[in-house]
């Protein structure tokens, strides 16, 4: 998609010839924007731009600020997702959206609400995998698997699998060879993720986790550890599980539209 600076450019190509009616009509819908009041400013069109949805962190959102932010959101697109929600959050968003017919559910693990008014989107043939080295680094990659399923994908996950018991991880790749591109989240040292893009022949995304102790703890070990690695990986920012299944689908969505 051509990037276009205003509605007005856009409507100039389509006169002139440019662009078709379809390619006018799905840049006009990336440029959607809505106002809530005057906290926050929605970004309805990201799906047409960049093909992930806009989501909402309600970390630092005051209650009744994300319940506003929801309710438009799903009022406007019919889906919103929202991603580091407490539990009194959700259970707050919850009653307020049961007033307005909108359903929500709550993943306590990777404190995931989703709120919708229609049903998630249809599988178009991504597969991400999804491995953990330790348990403790689930709650990271169920955030990853929420995002990319939420995205259109097909998940296999396999957890617990680290490099500690090395014998674990190859029942877990087998169980992954259809996958176009796995994430792997480890805290500690964070070894994982370079010994899995070591073996596999589709691109690795590393999740470093804040799971860890004392020196370089939280995480910060874990991360220098993949930014360091010899084999060749994508790395995100600590915990960011979000990040790693959005890029993750993007990449499982391309290579499934061009098989």
């Amino acid at each position: 998609m051509h990037a276009s600076s205003s509605l007005a450019e856009i409507l100039r190509r389509y006169k002139a010839g440019e662009i078709p009616l379809s390619e006018a009509e799905e840049q006009i819908e990336g440029l959607r924007l809505e106002k809530v009041e005057d906290i926050a400013c929605l970004d309805l069109g990201r799906s047409s731009r960049c093909g992930m949805p806009e989501v909402v962190l309600a970390e630092g959102k005051e209650t009744e600020q994300l319940t506003a932010i929801i309710r438009a959101y799903v009022n406007a697109a019919g889906r919103c997702l929202v991603t580091r929600a407490d539990p009194l959050q959700a259970n707050a968003v919850e009653t307020a959206c049961a007033r307005d017919g909108i359903d929500c559910t709550y993943h306590p693990v990777p404190r995931i609400l989703v709120a919708a008014r229609i049903p998630p989107p249809d599988r178009h043939g991504g597969i991400v995998g999804i491995i953990t080295a330790g348990t403790s680094d689930i709650r990271v990659a169920e955030e990853a698997r929420i995002i990319a399923e939420e995205m259109g994908c097909t998940v296999r996950s396999a957890y617990d699998v680290g490099a500690a018991g090395i014998h674990r991880l190859f029942p877990a790749i087998r169980g992954m060879v259809d996958a176009q591109v796995i994430i792997v989240a480890a805290g500690r040292e964070g070894t994982l993720p370079a010994v899995v893009a070591g073996l596999v022949d589709v691109p690795v995304i590393g999740v470093p986790v804040s799971t860890g102790y004392g020196f370089q703890g939280e995480g910060r070990a874990a991360l220098a550890s993949m930014l360091q690695s010899c084999s060749v990986l994508t790395v995100v920012n600590i915990d960011a599980g979000f990040t790693a299944g959005a890029f993750a689908a993007r990449i499982a969505r391309m290579v499934a539209l061009h098989e």
